[in-house]
């Protein structure tokens, strides 16, 4: 046996911990309830769930990778690090101040989140650096020294150094570290100059102030994880994914965890790229819908759409600059509280609402018999009969359908006049209706018609949803994929070693001046390929890079492709040509005689290309029946009649290539269940995948 084939994937979510062993290619996996007070003992036990399945030794794994929503949990609860701010003196308040607007501003009673750092522990020093990086006024080195001893008072934890226009010269900031340490100060220490180095204040330091409150508790996660792993056996480094849906190192994620906020939603999106490119499929739809959250995605070409700008943790949902605004690389998405545990609840207008509160994975929902008492999204499914009390997770956890009764009646029925059976399709359908406005509101403002994309589905509850939502977005077909349930974490196995690095150093076009920008590529390439070097050291690695530029006077930028070796003067031409195509491309024109100016330079370094398409392969189909059966309300006639239609149920281990059937159907397997309504025909496929077609629909 080939141990460097061996590899562990574990993704912690809300509600679920799920990991998947890759032992040769075939695949172990597991679901199990998140433990919140200790996650590194559900991955645990997961970990020896999948060991025990596959017979596997701890020792002869090669490869541990691990995605987290600890991080984001952090920042949304606010239980991160006692955290100070140290900055340029003028400067106290920009973290409160922000974009100096407000979100709503048709609301007068708005109330803006409360800082993340409160104002008695941000601090100034004297100092000044201009946006060419020449120091106008000297750091004064003794009010530095002066506030170490007002750390240890406050007990801070952690600091965050944002010091103005430190990305063209962060020497005072180093300094501002290195007197603290010397004056013993023993906070963990960020710098925006290694966090954020980019132009924008604002942005810089908030994401330095991101890490910082993170960082004391990530890095005591990760070490307990990394210690914890090493007492049972494993000997393999430990890599994380990161937000931009690469693999980095143990040392960087504790370094920099900001960059952990979206891990696993990205490794979703890995997954989802793959499938896609072997279904010769362009344009995709990634559904992703766990027990906390759902996230959507768009894929062209194979690639998720990626962006430098998040905001985490908004105060109103879908209300963009209600949030923390970070830049990190991160796959560009919409997550909407609503999961399997997701409450449904009554609100003050009598409005059956659904989230963005979810119970969890203790208590859980009603059904869980864990001490819950309200009806969440999983309740409504099991009444509705699209999950088998019996056989959930694996069967290793009994529901109980009348606690689910109980809980929807008190919740939901009573309050709105209705029966049991009404309130529970009234729930599937509005948290449905909550995961398809979201979609359309992701797709416009991307300008994209969902109705030419196809959906991938996955995650422990997105197969018993992808159907409806598919009908209510008009998507004609929804692909699957095999081990669906644990999707992000088998997608954490396709992930590359990625990392990326930006760095702002202005330029125009017309002082285009090759050897700086030669020697900010030199930099950026020496900082990412070390990263990758250290965690993939006998691996290829390729690079790509781009800038950030836009027109002079203009207040943002886009985002530009340029060529993998050494610039000459010449190259502004085709720089302006490249950006001239990109601009005319989004706006359909460009502005003649306007000098073009580049604010940031990037490299993202990856040990892997993306996945190549695959040749279509055609497939006979063959009409199937089963032998099983399941009482299911499909519809809001059905559950008003209160008469259940009789549905085929098949066992996915048991479906073969080109096996068919019409919906509506339900196809069970060891960790969710596919919902087949009566709109679409299911196939399986030459790569194994489940698919839904849209009756009467052809792809082609």
């Amino acid at each position: 046996m080939n141990k460097k084939q061996i590899r562990i994937a574990a993704d912690v979510g809300g509600t679920f911990t799920d990991v998947v062993l890759d032992c040769n290619g075939a695949l172990t996996t597991a679901k199990v309830p998140t433990d919140i007070a200790d996650p590194e003992q559900g991955i645990l036990a997961g970990v020896r769930v999948v060991l025990e399945k596959s017979g596997v030794d701890a020792v002869d794994v090669d490869t541990f990778i691990h995605g987290t929503t600890l991080a984001t949990n952090a920042l949304i609860e606010r239980k991160g690090a006692r955290v100070a701010l140290i900055t340029t003196e003028g400067f106290r308040d920009s973290l409160e101040i922000g974009y100096e607007n407000r979100y709503d501003q048709y609301d007068l009673q708005i109330e803006k989140p409360t800082p993340l750092i409160p104002r008695y522990l941000r601090f100034v020093v004297p100092e000044r650096v201009n946006v060419r990086g020449e120091v106008l006024r000297a750091l004064d080195s003794d009010a530095v020294a002066a506030l170490a001893p007002k750390l240890t008072d406050e007990g801070v934890e952690s600091v965050a150094v944002g010091l103005l226009h430190s990305y063209a010269n962060p020497n005072h900031e180093l300094a501002v570290r290195d007197i603290l340490i010397a004056q013993g100060c023993t906070a963990e220490i960020s710098l925006s100059s290694q966090v954020c180095p980019e132009v924008r204040e604002y942005e810089r330091f908030m994401t330095t102030a991101c890490n910082a409150y993170v960082q004391p508790i990530m890095a005591r996660y990760l070490r307990a994880l990394e210690g914890e792993l090493r007492e049972n056996g494993f000997r393999c480094p430990l890599f994380l994914m990161t937000s931009g849906g690469g693999m980095t190192t143990l040392e960087s994620a504790i370094r920099f965890p900001i960059r952990l906020v979206e891990s696993g939603p990205s490794g979703g999106a890995v997954l989802a790229s793959h499938i896609a490119a072997q279904a010769n499929e362009d344009r995709v739809l990634s559904f992703d819908m766990g027990g906390t959250t759902a996230k959507i995605c768009l894929i062209d070409d194979y690639t998720p759409q990626t962006a430098r700008d998040f905001e985490i943790a908004r105060a109103a949902r879908f209300q963009k600059g209600s949030g923390m605004p970070v830049r990190i690389p991160v796959v560009e998405m919409i997550e909407i509280g609503a999961g399997g545990g997701s409450i449904a609840h009554v609100d003050s207008l009598g409005r059956l609402t659904i989230g963005p509160q979810s119970a969890g994975s203790f208590p859980g929902p009603a059904c869980y018999q864990k001490g819950g008492d309200r009806a969440a999204v999983t309740d409504a499914d099991l009444l509705i009969g699209k999950i088998d009390p019996n056989d959930f997770a694996e069967g290793k956890m009994q529901l109980s359908a009348s606690a689910s009764e109980a809980a929807i009646k008190r919740n939901v029925a009573e309050k709105l006049s209705v029966s049991r059976e009404e309130a529970a399709i009234g729930i599937s359908e509005m948290v449905e209706e909550n995961m398809a406005n979201a979609a359309r509101i992701h797709s416009v403002e991307h300008g994209s018609d969902l109705t030419r994309y196809s959906m991938i589905a996955f995650g422990g509850a997105g197969p018993l949803h992808a159907a409806r939502l598919a009908q209510k977005l008009n998507i004609k077909r929804v692909i699957v994929p095999k081990d669906s349930s644990v999707g992000s974490a088998v997608g954490f196995l396709w992930a590359p070693m990625a990392y990326e690095v930006v760095r702002s150093r202005y330029m125009t076009l017309a002082n285009f001046d090759a050897e700086d920008a030669n020697n900010v590529f030199e930099q950026l390439r020496s900082e990412a390929f070390g990263v990758i070097s250290s965690g993939a050291p006998d691996t290829q690695i390729q690079q790509t890079r781009t800038a950030f530029m836009r027109y002079v006077g203009q207040g943002h930028e886009i985002e530009v492709t340029l060529p993998v070796r050494d610039f000459t003067c010449e190259d502004a031409v085709l720089i302006q040509s490249e950006y001239e195509k990109q601009y005319s491309q989004l706006y359909g024109r460009t502005i003649p005689e306007r000098d073009i100016e580049i604010l940031s330079w990037a490299l993202v370094a990856s040990t892997t290309r993306n996945p190549a398409t695959a040749k279509p392969q055609s497939v006979d189909f063959r009409k199937i029946e089963s032998n099983n059966h399941r009482d299911v309300l499909i519809d809001v006639e059905t559950a008003r009649s209160q008469v259940p239609v009789r549905v085929p149920v098949f066992a996915r281990d048991s479906l073969q290539i080109g096996d068919a059937f019409d919906g509506p159907a339900m196809v069970a397997e060891a960790q969710t269940t596919t919902f087949v309504t009566s709109e679409y025909s299911a196939h399986i496929d030459a790569q194994c995948n489940l698919v839904l077609q849209q009756r009467g629909f052809s792809n082609g």
